[in-house]
């Protein structure tokens, strides 16, 4: 009876391991294809709507496929992280066998669902997994190269959600999503060399080619690229003039970012920080209002 329970127990804690390793928190990042839903005009076409959501569960899925792989492949690093160390695989809560299996079946579920959705888009999600495959094994030991393949995910997410509804794929949204990516990205880089110390190599191998003083510039020049080509966008793109409008919140929100970032030194977890700091949530839910309300009611 007691090993009966305790078999019980333990696939339990295995079942929540798998669910917590595939990251719900971070599915909020495929929020991005939902943008060439909106800014193509067509958010209350229901056929359209019913794609981008669609969609979204399947990179979803692949995303988190790809945290699972990823956390197999830096368990022993993830034990020296003081919050790494609780993930499910490090923590030895989920088994790694268990981990590997639920990985191949919904890989091969997700992409399944993505052959038979489209296949630009099935193209699309396969290079997006590649990439990140590539990047937990390889990639993220090169200095620059992983940033920008980080950056990189974003922007195949947004690719995607334009090429699902079948919309030609904007440069303005592409360039957008880089630039943004990239200073998420460079901005987390931060966060754990000032979290991690002398550790932080430990942790990130790649690390020990980052100061804080060289990422401080990186992130200089991708603030001032992503207001000026943000700028450009709502004032040269053909869209609703009244786009302009939404310039103060955009610099507000990366702003109150930067303030966060080396003020509050937070940043290790963007998709946590953007619904969790109140003044950064209210800025983007109105800078979505007012996106959809230029393009949809003025």
């Amino acid at each position: 009876m007691l090993g009966l329970q305790k078999e019980n127990t333990d696939r339990v804690k295995a079942t929540y391991g798998l669910i917590e390793s595939l990251r719900p928190k971070q599915w909020t990042k495929n929020l991005l294809i939902f943008a060439g839903l909106i800014f193509s005009s067509t958010l209350f076409v229901p056929e359209n709507l019913f794609k981008a959501v669609y969609g979204f569960l399947i990179f979803s899925i692949v995303s988190g496929v790809t945290y699972i792989i990823n956390d197999l492949r830096d368990i022993e690093e993830d034990k020296r992280h003081p919050k790494k160390k609780l993930r499910p695989l490090a923590s030895g809560r989920l088994p790694k066998e268990v981990a590997t299996v639920w990985a191949f079946a919904l890989l091969l579920g997700s992409l399944s669902m993505a052959y038979f959705m489209d296949m630009q888009f099935f193209l699309i999600t396969i290079l997006y997994f590649i990439l990140m495959v590539f990047y937990s094994l390889y990639l993220k030991k090169i200095v620059i190269l992983d940033v920008l393949v980080i950056a990189l995910g974003f922007v195949l997410r947004a690719v995607a959600g334009a090429v699902i509804i079948g919309v030609s794929i904007s440069p303005w949204l592409v360039l957008c999503t880089l630039l943004l990516a990239l200073f998420l990205a460079l901005c987390k880089r931060r966060h754990e060399l000032v979290l991690l110390e002398n550790t932080a190599t430990l942790h990130r191998k790649v690390l020990k080619d980052y100061s804080i003083n060289y990422l401080d510039q990186l992130i200089s020049i991708v603030t001032t690229g992503t207001i000026v080509v943000y700028a450009l966008y709502t004032m040269n793109s053909g869209k609703p003039k009244m786009m302009v409008l939404t310039m103060p919140l955009v610099i507000y929100g990366i702003f109150r970012y930067l303030y966060l970032v080396h003020q509050k030194k937070q940043g290790g977890s963007p998709e946590e920080l953007l619904v969790t700091d109140k003044p950064l949530l209210i800025t983007i839910l109105l800078w979505g209002v007012a996106t959809i309300a230029c393009f949809y009611f003025i």
